[in-house]
């Protein structure tokens, strides 16, 4: 399998839920962080930006979330222009960001509060997700009573309660061990199965991009720019071992390495 650039289709909205439009971002005059970056993120389907570190992934993720203005460039969002947050985005944080004083329960209802949503129908909501990410039982654990794999538990059922179309991931498992990062990477592809979202995630690892992305965009060094598209094809009808020992992955892994080792030598 090579490495294949897709230039992304500016012109059918249909089948993509975000476009960026020519993203370039300074931080001051000095920090050149993206450059003129065009790229598509296919409907219901997960979106991994990949690359070295400083390259500009998670500043392009908070530019799609609304939270950073780009120097230049638009994003567009189920073919409208957006300039600010929005509902249709809903953003997990590497730091889980939960309200120190407020119990799991209320964190995950916050976004719901936050509309204006009736407190009944808000915590009959958030009770169906943390009990959809198997924390059922610590609705009234505040975030110091809980590890740190529930605490980002209970950010991913806050960020899927408020029915967002877009789930903006920023590395989301990276404060958790190896076992319980492989836990909510194949949590988190059965519940995307079921709530049918579409994903744009940020990681640092190479084999947790390929084994939960459909779509990987590995980005060049600083001013990041799209070095190429990566589509894995993995059979997901296996198990999650077997996945891991599948020679498409392996092989997958090896060759973004491979690409990404040059920007190391």
């Amino acid at each position: 399998m090579a490495l294949a650039m897709e230039a992304p289709d500016q012109t059918d909205t249909a089948d993509h839920i975000v476009e960026v439009r020519s993203i370039t971002k300074f931080y001051g005059s000095d920090v050149h962080a993206l450059d003129s970056v065009d790229l598509a993120f296919p409907t219901g389907q997960m979106t991994t930006l990949l690359g070295p570190s400083g390259c500009g992934k998670t500043t392009l993720l908070k530019i799609i979330a609304g939270l950073l203005e780009p120097t230049s460039g638009d994003v567009f969002v189920k073919g409208k222009k957006v300039s600010g947050p929005g509902p249709e985005r809903a953003f997990v944080f590497q730091d889980f960001a939960l309200l120190p004083w407020a119990t799991a329960l209320r964190n995950v209802a916050f976004g719901l509060e936050l509309r204006g949503d009736d407190r009944s129908e808000r915590e009959e909501r958030a009770r169906h997700y943390i009990s959809e990410v198997g924390l059922s039982g610590f609705e009234d654990k505040y975030p110091h009573e809980l590890s740190g794999g529930m605490r980002q538990r209970v950010g991913l059922a806050r960020a899927l309660a408020v029915d967002a179309d877009v789930l903006l991931m920023d590395e989301p498992f990276s404060a958790v061990d190896e076992q319980t990062r492989r836990k909510f990477q194949e949590d988190l592809l059965h519940l995307l199965g079921v709530e049918k979202k579409s994903v744009i995630f940020v990681t640092h690892s190479i084999e947790e991009a390929v084994y939960v992305s459909d779509q990987i965009v590995l980005l060049s060094p600083r001013p990041g720019r799209i070095h190429s598209i990566i589509r894995p094809e993995i059979d997901r009808s296996v198990s999650p071992d077997d996945i891991r020992r599948e020679k498409n992955y392996l092989d997958t892994v090896e060759e973004i390495w491979v690409e990404l080792r040059k920007y190391l030598d």
